[in-house]
C-alpha cells in the first residue's frame, strides 16, 4: 500500500444487502461506475462477500462490499447467507436493495430488523424504477428511495444520501495527536520489522506518523539501538520531547533506555485506544496470572501476510506466554475477517492491533468476548504486562490507569 492510500480500517463500510436478483451487483456498479462485480439474470451469481476500496464521490475514501442473496438455498446457501450477515458487524452504512416491482418481503423487513438491531445507519433502495408502470406507493420517510440501476435514474440522489449517513456525529479520535502540541517532539522506535514489506514501514508506524505532523508534531525516528545516544543529544530541547513510542517487541530495551519523566508507549497501545477497546484490553490481560494448564487462547491478526520463521503472531507470543505461564496451553490463530462465533472454548482472546480493520468490526470482536465471558487483550498491552511495564506504558491515561491498579 503506498503511504497516500487510505487503508481499509479508515474507510467508511457500505454494504449492500438483499434478496437474490434485487439488483445488488447492478446497483453497486451504478454507485461506483465501475464494473466492480459479474451481474447477472441467474440467482445467485454473487457468491461471496465482494470488496472493493474507492473513492466515492461526494463521500471520500470508502471499501464497497456486495453480499450474496439473504434468501439463498441449500447447504451451500446456508453458508453464503450466514457470511454476508457476518458483513453487518463491519458494517458502517447499510443498503438494503429491494426489487421494484415485488416490493418488499418478509426477508427484507427481517433485514431491517438486524439494521436496527445493530443500531446500523441504513437506506432502502427500491431498485428497477425503469420496469415499473403506473401509480408507484409512498415511501416510508427519507430512509427510502427509488433507483433505476439500468437507467442510473436518482443514482446521484442516492450517493448524496450515503454520504450524508456516512457522516459521524461523534468527534474524531486520534492516534496520538491529541498527546502534542505545535513543535512536540515524538520519538517513534521502530525495529526493521522482517514482516513489513520491503522498503516500507509497517501501517500503524505510518499512521502514527501522519498523526504527528497533522497535530503539527515533529516525529523522530530511531531503531531500538539509537534511542538513548538520541535522547542525550535531545536533553538541550527540554520538555520537548513529549513522547517515545515504541514497537511493542523491543518494549523492554526501550523503557530501560527512556528516562523516566518522558512518557513512554506502543503503537499497539495507542491503537487499542483509537480503535476503542484499551480499557477492555488492560483489564483483559490479568487473565495471565490465572492460566491453567490446557487453557486454551485464540490469536487473532485483523491482515494476513507471509508467515516469517519467528513470527510475532504465531511463534514469539505462544513462547513468551507459556514462559510467563509457567504451563502448557493451547493456541489457535486467525487471521483477516475469520473471527468464531463460538468463543466459549477460549480463555483468552488475544488480538493485533487492529489497524487493517475499522473500528466496528474490533468492537463486534470485543462485545463477542464480552458477553461470553472471554477475557480480550491485544499484543502490545500483553507484552508491556509481562515485562511489567505496563502500569508506565498506560499512565498517561489516568481512567485506563486507574482500572489496572484495581484488583481482581
Amino acid at each position: 500500500m503506498g503511504l497516500n492510500e487510505t487503508p481499509s480500517g479508515e474507510r467508511v463500510h457500505i454494504a449492500f444487502f438483499g434478496r437474490r436478483n434485487a439488483g445488488k451487483s447492478s446497483l453497486v456498479n451504478a454507485v461506483t461506475g465501475q464494473d466492480l462485480v459479474i451481474v447477472s439474470d441467474v440467482k445467485g451469481t454473487t457468491t461471496d462477500p465482494v470488496y472493493k476500496a474507492m473513492e466515492l464521490l461526494p463521500l471520500g475514501p470508502v471499501l464497497i462490499i456486495d453480499t450474496p442473496g439473504i434468501d439463498d438455498e441449500g447447504p451451500l446457501g446456508e453458508l453464503r447467507v450466514r457470511r454476508a450477515k457476518q458483513v453487518l458487524n463491519k458494517t458502517d452504512v447499510a443498503v438494503l436493495v429491494i426489487d421494484g416491482t415485488v416490493g418488499k418481503t418478509p426477508a427484507d423487513e427481517a433485514l431491517i430488523r438486524l439494521f436496527q438491531d445493530k443500531q446500523l445507519k441504513y437506506v432502502v433502495v427500491y431498485n428497477k424504477l425503469d420496469l415499473q408502470e403506473g401509480p408507484l406507493p409512498g415511501l416510508a420517510g427519507d430512509h427510502e428511495i427509488r433507483v433505476s440501476a439500468a437507467t442510473h435514474a436518482h443514482i446521484e440522489a442516492l450517493k448524496e444520501r450515503l454520504s450524508s449517513l456516512a457522516v459521524s456525529e461523534e468527534p474524531k479520535l486520534r492516534i496520538v495527536g491529541d498527546l502534542l502540541g505545535p513543535g512536540d517532539i515524538a520519538v517513534l522506535v521502530v525495529p526493521i520489522d522482517k514482516a513489513a514489506p520491503k522498503g516500507r514501514l509497517i501501517l500503524p508506524q505510518q499512521q502514527t506518523i501522519r498523526d504527528i505532523l497533522e497535530a503539527d508534531g515533529a516525529a523522530l525516528v530511531v531503531k531500538e539501538f539509537e534511542l538513548r545516544e538520541v535522547l542525550d543529544s535531545l536533553l538541550p530541547l527540554g520538555s520537548r520531547v513529549k513522547l517515545v513510542i515504541t514497537d511493542s517487541q523491543v518494549f523492554a530495551k526501550v523503557s530501560a533506555d527512556t528516562p523516566k519523566h518522558i512518557p513512554l508507549t506502543s503503537f499497539s497501545i495507542l491503537f487499542a485506544r483509537y480503535k476503542g477497546f484499551l480499557l477492555q484490553a488492560v483489564q483483559g490481560v490479568k487473565v495471565l496470572d490465572r492460566l491453567k494448564e490446557g487453557d486454551r487462547i485464540l490469536i487473532c491478526e485483523g491482515c494476513t501476510h507471509h508467515r516469517q520463521c519467528d513470527d510475532i503472531g504465531t511463534v514469539k507470543l505462544p513462547r513468551w506466554i507459556r514462559s510467563y505461564a509457567g504451563t502448557d496451553l493451547s493456541f489457535r490463530f486467525t487471521s483477516g475477517v475469520e473471527f468464531p462465533e463460538d468463543l466459549g472454548p477460549y480463555r483468552l482472546i488475544l488480538h493485533c492491533g487492529g489497524c487493517m480493520l475499522n473500528e466496528r468490526e474490533l468492537r463486534y470482536r470485543q462485545k463477542c468476548a464480552q458477553d461470553q465471558g472471554v477475557a480480550f487483550t491485544n499484543y502490545g498491552t500483553l507484552i508491556a504486562y509481562m515485562q511489567g511495564i505496563l502500569p508506565r506504558a498506560v499512565a498517561m491515561f489516568p481512567p485506563i490507569a486507574a482500572a489496572l491498579d484495581q484488583k481482581e
